[in-house]
């Protein structure tokens, strides 16, 4: 009971904190990390409390990579890999080296202790690698562009490695036990190894899951899959130095989630999304609030020591902070600018996204689990624990709650709601015409049994809605009317209640075998899980103001040579639904003649009707605060 207790009271902690501060729009990060130093101090907190530094290398650290990693795009990865690798290498290297230099000359020159530049550069790797959970989790909340999350995530999944072995190369050089020499080959040993093991690990597990096909089996391998590139990975020496589990555990999520489409069944796919989400919020958040609570235990370590004393340490820290903080944009701006050069084969980044990129360094869990990694006879090793919390917190605090007043004086923010569901049509548009060439070519085929015409017409019918749902997102329509979809979406929600209330009825009367009715339920759950993601996605359009899309070239002549401006015959009607006395939902304007008819959700569908009458192939959306333009002949976006 004396673990079981602490432990409920930390995950309870956790959600209801959490759970407040999105409601709220503040920071968990933040919170928890200051609600954790404050409880550290109350008469209750168990006094010394640490966390063992294997606890988070081994226990928080490979599922938070993990789950990080398997949301990551292995595509989006390698666009970026050289401001990835920038970032989560040299950075890390040039951090160090000047936090090592600021700190030997603070506390070996200006207090006169008896630290070396080892002991120094050691605590420069342990406040070099901003955070995976601390940079998403800010980025998600304020919302920044998805290239620079991208950069900050992958900067964030591969730096930690770079941190690691600069610590623990230190350490030895402390020791007496390395030179640069070694400390190059161990760094080779550690990224080689790492990313070999992790390419090893991701076979073998893609191979058993390939054979796998129960979703319960599925998603236990998933949970074991961090440790099982981890662990080998560590156990893996050459001349000493280890492969870095970090590394591997990133390159076997990352592989795994690309992979995932091919090597998972569906059901597998959705169980593991949610049962890794409810993990990686759980762990995420504790690793802050554990954060925290240790304040008052790395504090009465400094105060009880003599030869620096805690005011000496908190100026100590303070500086580090601000060496720290100055560092990152000192590396990152002139970085940007190479990177514009025509010698540079890097995708160029804008100065406004290099900035906000250079003032993202939060810190976290690797710096405190690193400092904790320094040997209990490590010269003044209490006051470099104390400076590492500092950072960490100082980083939280500065960079968390600057960085959105940031992004919004350099004009970044996320992308569109409604930009992303005009890419969503587009791709539903091609999955659902590929859907319905396979349907053709499977009816035409002679050796296919005979389908009644009733269900060759329901999957039809079933492949224009789910077009249909992706292409009513966009526009509002008119006030008074509804779109069908939407109709459809209300009425089926209204008879899945009516449904399930009559199965509850039937089940508190005793009529149904347990396991018949949870089939029955699962079924019903599925289908208005799936309605409501709808209904919720629509809304996040509906209740914001909505930039009209970039303008995005789709790669055929017609909408290249489309005109620009048309004359509309009308403005704000379609005038063959009026003639035929239909309802239209949204209007098309033809980009060859001014035609406005009614798309493809409404009756009559008279855009389409127009296209296959005139042959004029480009047409444009003529809702307001719309740009967009669509090809009917190639069906492409432009």
């Amino acid at each position: 009971m004396h673990v079981a207790i602490p432990i409920l009271l930390l995950a309870a902690t956790v959600v209801v904190v959490a759970t407040a501060c999105r409601r709220v729009g503040l920071s968990a990060p933040l919170v928890l990390t200051a609600l954790g130093a404050a409880a550290s101090y109350l008469p209750w907190v168990p006094l010394p409390f640490a966390v063992e530094p294997e606890v988070i290398l081994l226990g928080f650290l490979p599922p938070l990579l993990f789950a990080a990693a398997s949301q990551t795009s292995l595509i989006d990865l390698n666009h970026n890999r050289q401001q990835i690798l920038s970032l989560s290498v040299f950075l890390v290297l040039f951090t160090a080296l000047g936090v090592g230099l600021v700190t030997w000359l603070l506390l070996h020159g200006w207090l006169g202790l008896d630290v070396t530049f080892p002991a120094a550069l050691a605590l420069g790797g342990v406040v070099a690698p901003p955070d995976a959970v601390a940079a998403t989790a800010v980025a998600r909340r304020i919302g920044l562009p998805r290239r620079v999350v991208t950069i900050l995530e992958g900067e964030s999944l591969f730096n930690d490695a770079t941190a690691l072995v600069t610590v623990r190369t230190s350490i030895a050089l402390v020791a007496g036990g390395a030179t640069v020499l070694t400390a190059s080959r161990d760094f080779l040993i550690a990224a080689v190894g790492g990313a070999v093991v992790g390419l090893v690990a991701f076979k073998v597990i893609a191979w058993v899951r390939t054979h796998v096909t129960e979703p319960v089996t599925d998603v236990a391998i998933s949970f074991l899959s961090p440790w099982l590139a981890y662990l080998p990975a560590e156990a893996v020496s050459a001349g000493g130095a280890h492969g870095s589990g970090v590394i591997a555990v990133v390159v076997c999520g990352v592989l795994l989630a690309h992979e995932a489409p091919t090597i998972q069944t569906a059901q597998s796919r959705v169980s593991e999304r949610m049962n890794w989400s409810t993990i990686q919020f759980l762990l995420e958040n504790m690793v802050f609030l554990l954060i925290g609570l240790q304040t008052h235990t790395i504090v009465d370590a400094v105060v009880k020591d003599e030869n620096i004393g805690l005011v000496n340490a908190l100026l100590v820290g303070l500086a580090v902070l601000v060496t720290v903080i100055v560092l990152r944009p000192l590396f990152v701006m002139p970085l940007a600018l190479l990177w514009k050069l025509p010698v540079s084969r890097a995708d160029p980044l804008s100065m406004r996204e290099a900035a906000i990129i250079s003032w993202a360094g939060m810190r976290g869990v690797v710096t405190l689990a690193a400092a904790f990694l320094l040997p209990a006879d490590f010269a003044q090793r209490e006051a470099l624990v104390l400076i590492a919390l500092i950072v960490a917190v100082g980083t939280l605090i500065v960079h968390g709650f600057s960085l959105g007043w940031l992004s919004r004086r350099l004009d970044l923010h996320g992308p569109d709601p409604r930009e992303d569901a005009l890419q969503s049509a587009q791709v539903t548009q091609a999955a659902v015409r590929a859907g319905r060439a396979e349907l053709d070519r499977v009816l035409e085929d002679p050796d296919t049994p005979t389908v009644p015409e009733d269900i060759e017409q329901a999957l039809r019918a079933q492949a224009e809605r789910r077009a249909n749902i992706a292409w009513e997102r966009l526009g509002g329509g008119r006030d008074d009317s509804e779109a069908p979809t939407e109709a459809y979406r209300r009425l089926r929600t209204a008879m899945l209640q009516a449904e399930r209330t009559k199965v509850l009825k039937m089940r508190d009367a005793g009529h149904l075998d347990h396991t018949v009715l949870r089939a029955v339920m699962d079924s019903l759950d599925v289908e208005e899980s799936m309605i409501a993601a709808v209904g919720e996605r629509q809304q996040s359009l509906d209740d914001r103001m909505l930039l009209t899309p970039e303008e995005r070239q789709g790669g055929c002549e017609d909408l290249r040579d489309a005109s620009s401006s048309v004359n509309p015959e009308t403005f704000d009607e379609c005038p063959d639904c009026i003639r035929e006395g239909t309802t239209w939902v949204h209007l098309r304007l033809c980009l060859t003649c001014g035609h406005v008819g009614c798309c493809d959700s409404s009756v009559a569908r008279h855009a389409t009707r127009h296209y296959e009458e005139s042959a004029h192939p480009v047409m444009r959306s003529f809702e307001p605060g719309e740009a967009w333009r669509w090809c009917f002949k190639h069906e492409l976006l432009g």
